[in-house]
């Protein structure tokens, strides 16, 4: 071990383990195979048999680390098949690296590190970004630790075509990368040699065709991007509509029967899909926008102004292509600066592609987060002592990492190395929150993930400041000194907005004095770090870690799907909920019936037994009891005083939200000090709709007394009522048998890699009377289940069951086989039961109650306009009321979209793209989306 400097060292001994004990012996370890299918045609994807788990890992995170983070080739003796095997490769190697450049005292210290790493590694206490997985410690791959980059361009040729080239390296690499094009002069400015330049949008195509024929590590995810535009660019509205106007084509082509999901066969037409848009904004724009100033665009050349226009009008033009597409979101130029750590070296200019690290051009940064819900005790106290502990050993382990791991190019080595900025977050506040019966959108919410955060961050530069006594500040640190103690003291100055009589006496005084060892720290010794922390989408990682909730998210619902062992999935209520039922205290009796009637109805709304006051508590991100806009940003700016960087976070918003909503959003979020914001409105986007837990359409004046009644029930419903009122009521099923000769009719299918046909026979009238179904692979289960279920359903028909009731009951089932059908007008299915019943609804049900089912034909689709053409687009903006003064959405160009989806059922379609890996349906996380299945994200942790 190098021979440490006769300085200070890092505070630092043993909590989790004990020495002389195997932190490997602290849980029991199980064999169990890893088996990923892809939902699209019931193929195996992935398989590895065997691998060697903590019996308290889900099968989800089982296959998370098998086929993503395992190395070797499958099938050979070289290939990894334990969870001890990748933790050792990772923490030995940073052990190693820390011994021989000097971070430890003594080997005591060394292997207490290395122990208490390792354990809360395999107890899903905390987790590195993906690329620490992928790449360390293995042999001939490059030791690449970073997730996160911002690159520069120039206005030349060269430098245009290095930034695809850089960007294509560390895709491979398994990272992301963003970078802010401003400084391409714009289209109405002249080239050289004579001519008018293409404008950074036109490059921005080649740059996106680069990305999309590029997986993440060369495995399986795809390349991440952010693009970012000044708002004072002189093609900052092209820059605004880009991915709006592909939206409306994609639209167009999906109606006429083309393949638009992600990654399917029609899709390569798009454009600047594999990218985050964001416009910068300054403080003058947005002072501009409240007063209803003009703004200059001024060119990139020579500054002179090539355009006025009103701020009013450029605001509204992001928020209404948000509206349509999500995109752009808004990056806070003044904001993001005044909290700069190293202004005298450059400004910063842009962000990674999730909008969390944010800081100088041409760097890095390497994530890590926390399983909050790990350090939540039975008691609903929050360990301390532990949570401090874990950051300061894990921070530890990502500086080492800074200066042993490689970089995709020199310069972002160098930079990485200078500034050696840090990104540790977490994941799960929203589950720690509901688990002690908090809401999200609360008072008390907010002041325990501000607290949690400051105490976060304020440790890791308590323990930067320790670590530059021994081993030395930033190399820029002399340079920034000022800057550095300034936002520091910010940080510190920021634990005063915290109502300390909403959380723990001993949290909120932990923070303080976390902050104020960082601040005398850094007054003495400088710190090692220039930035700490950042609050990442923790897409993958989360799922490595079996949580519950995401980054800073709320739960997306209180129903949670896990895969089984032996094949299949099984929905269940999130273990959250009976435990935040028991923290307001409700009894073992009440939780039961609570839980089995989420259980039964997928919502906690008309729950029995439960208080009006605590529905706020399972608010959740989608379904009935949805988190106001406003509470997301709410949070945002609850825990943005206490990052050094930023936040991925997307602001949802229902499908009726409009443009006017939006705008204001972005301008709130201004006012409350957010650095960045994405937005994403319910059905805005093309992609496969995910079907979420039904409610009612009808919802009565008391939401706990919503619930939802099928046809039949309602039959039944009326027939109690009857039975009430008269003494005799003699009403028994009569069976309408069918002709012995009847007409019929048949039609094949296939849904997935299975074939069938179905034949219904028919009533004189035309009404189906009897279904048959017959299914490929005769004497197969499959088949004998669906000869009885053609009985079942045929004895239904004629006992006078309407067919509405059972297409209500079985369409959107989600079963294997499912996926493409050869139906072009029905091209996805859930199930076979799915498909076979939206046919049969297409074939024998009105238009109008097929539109009451959301079940159209994509010629019925096709007909109807779903969005604003360029003229109503052009009319809308002309006739634009004064700012304010109007709803938005009642523009001629969102009456159309509005007359649209009001055919769609809107509780029963989300938005959420098919994973392009095993075909399975993605969820948000962050600003990116990942893969529950298989932990495929678009993202960047």
């Amino acid at each position: 071990m190098a021979i440490a400097p006769e300085r200070l060292t890092v505070s630092f001994s043993r909590f989790f383990t004990k020495e002389g004990e195997n932190p490997y012996d602290s849980v029991v370890w199980e064999r169990r195979d890893s088996r990923i299918t892809n939902y699209r045609d019931g193929k195996v994807a992935f398989e590895q048999l065997g691998v060697e788990v903590p019996s308290t890992w889900s099968l989800n995170a089982t296959n998370i680390l098998a086929q993503k983070y395992f190395r070797g080739t499958p099938g050979t003796k070289e290939r990894e098949s334990s969870l001890k095997e990748v933790v050792d490769r990772i923490v030995d190697t940073i052990t190693e690296w820390g011994a021989k450049d000097g971070y430890f005292v003594d080997d005591e210290q060394k292997e207490s590190f290395r122990h208490e790493l390792k354990y809360l590694l395999i107890h899903q206490r905390a987790a590195f970004n993906s690329p620490v997985w992928f790449n360390i410690g293995v042999k001939g791959v490059p030791q690449q630790a970073s997730a996160c980059f911002i690159l520069s361009v120039d206005d030349d040729m060269n430098s245009i075509l290095n930034w695809y080239r850089e960007e294509g390296i560390i895709f491979k690499g398994g990272s992301g990368a963003g970078v802010n094009l401003s400084k391409i002069r714009s289209s109405k400015e002249l080239l050289q040699g004579g001519g008018t330049a293409s404008g950074p949008v036109s490059f921005m195509r080649g740059a996106d065709a680069s990305a999309g024929t590029i997986k993440s590590g060369g495995k399986t995810r795809r390349a991440a991007k952010m693009v970012i535009l000044n708002v004072d660019h002189p093609d900052v509205e092209e820059f605004i509509w880009c991915k709006a106007q592909e939206e409306r084509k994609a639209r167009v082509l999906r109606d006429a029967g083309f393949d638009m999901d992600l990654d399917g066969k029609d899709s390569f037409s798009l454009q600047y899909q594999n990218a985050n848009n964001s416009v910068r904004v300054t403080d003058d724009f947005m002072r501009a926008v409240e007063e209803d100033g003009d703004w200059e665009l001024k060119a990139v050349t020579d500054g002179s102004v090539v355009k006025r226009v009103k701020a009013r009008e450029l605001m509204r033009e992001i928020a209404q292509a948000a509206w349509e597409c999500a995109d752009p979101g808004i990056q806070y130029d003044t904001t993001i600066n005044r909290w700069h750590t190293a202004p005298n070296w450059g400004r910063i200019n842009g962000s990674n592609p999730c909008s969390e690290y944010m800081h100088v051009d041409n760097s890095s940064c390497n994530l890590a987060s926390f399983n909050l819900l790990k350090y939540l005790n039975d008691d609903h106290s929050f360990d301390v002592e532990g949570f401090m502990h874990s950051v300061k050993v894990v921070f530890l382990a990502q500086e080492i990492l800074v200066g042993n791991a490689d970089y995709p190019t020199e310069v972002i080595g160098a930079n990485s190395r200078r500034f050696r900025q840090l990104g540790i977050g977490y994941a799960n506040l929203g589950a720690l929150l509901m688990a002690q019966g908090l809401a999200y959108d609360s008072d008390e919410g907010r002041a325990w993930a501000g607290a949690i955060t400051a105490l976060m961050t304020g440790t890791a530069y308590a323990t930067s400041a320790e670590m530059a006594a021994r081993m030395g500040a930033f190399s820029e640190y002399e340079n920034n000194s000022d800057a550095m103690k300034n936002v520091l003291s910010m940080h510190r100055s920021a634990l005063d907005a915290i109502d300390a009589s909403l959380v723990p006496a001993a949290l909120i005084q932990s923070a303080r004095e976390s902050w104020d060892r960082a601040v005398a720290g850094c007054e003495t010794f400088g710190v090692r770090n220039s930035q700490a922390s950042v609050l990442a989408p923790t897409g993958t990682i989360g799922l490595l870690m079996d949580c519950d909730t995401t980054g800073v998210e709320p739960d997306l619902g209180l129903v949670k799907y896990k895969k089984l062992v032996g094949g299949g999935t099984m929905a269940f209520v999130n273990q959250t909920v009976p435990r935040a039922l028991d923290a307001l205290g409700y009894s073992g009796d009440e939780i039961e019936d609570i839980v089995n009637y989420i259980d039964q109805h997928k919502t906690i709304v008309g729950a029995p037994r439960l208080k009006d006051e605590h529905l706020p508590v399972f608010a959740c991100s989608m379904g009935d009891n949805v988190i106001h806009h406003l509470g997301h940003i709410k949070m945002m700016a609850a825990v943005q005083p206490f990052i050094s960087g930023a936040i991925s976070k997307t602001v949802n918003l229902p499908e009726e939200a409009t443009v006017e909503d939006i705008e204001q959003l972005y301008i709130d979020a201004w006012r409350m000090g957010v650095k960045a914001v994405a937005i994403y409105r319910d059905n805005c986007k093309v992609a496969q709709p995910l079907s979420t837990a039904k409610s009612s359409d009808k919802k009565s004046e008391e939401p706990a007394q919503v619930t939802e009644l099928t046809e039949l029930e309602r039959k039944i419903e009326e027939l109690e009522q009857a039975l009430k009122i008269q003494t005799v009521v003699v009403k028994q099923p009569i069976r309408e048998r069918l002709p012995r000769k009847r007409r019929s009719s048949t039609f094949a299918f296939q849904v997935a890699d299975c074939e069938g046909y179905v034949t219904v026979g028919e009533y004189e009238d035309g009404r189906p009377g009897e279904v048959f179904m017959k299914v490929s692979k005769q004497g197969s289960t499959l088949a004998g289940i669906m000869d009885a279920f053609s009985i079942s359903v045929s004895l239904g028909l004629q006992h006078g069951v309407p067919l509405s009731t059972f297409v209500r009951k079985f369409t959107n089932m989600r079963f294997e086989p499912a996926g493409i059908t050869d139906d072009p007008d029905l091209r996805i299915a859930s199930s076979l039961v799915d498909y076979i019943f939206r046919r049969l609804a297409v074939d024998y049900l009105p238009l109008e109650e097929r539109q009451d089912l959301s079940i159209l034909t994509t010629e019925e689709r096709s007909q109807l306009t779903l969005f604003p053409t360029e003229e109503m687009v052009k009319n809308e903006r002309e006739t634009a009321p004064p700012y304010g003064k109007e709803d938005v959405s009642k523009t001629s160009a969102t009456q159309v979209e509005q007359s649209q989806t009001a055919l769609i059922s809107r509780s029963e379609q989300r938005d959420a793209p098919y994973c392009f890996e095993c075909g399975n349906v993605m969820q948000r996380s962050g600003s990116c989306y990942v893969c529950s299945s298989c932990g495929t994200t678009s993202g960047c942790s």
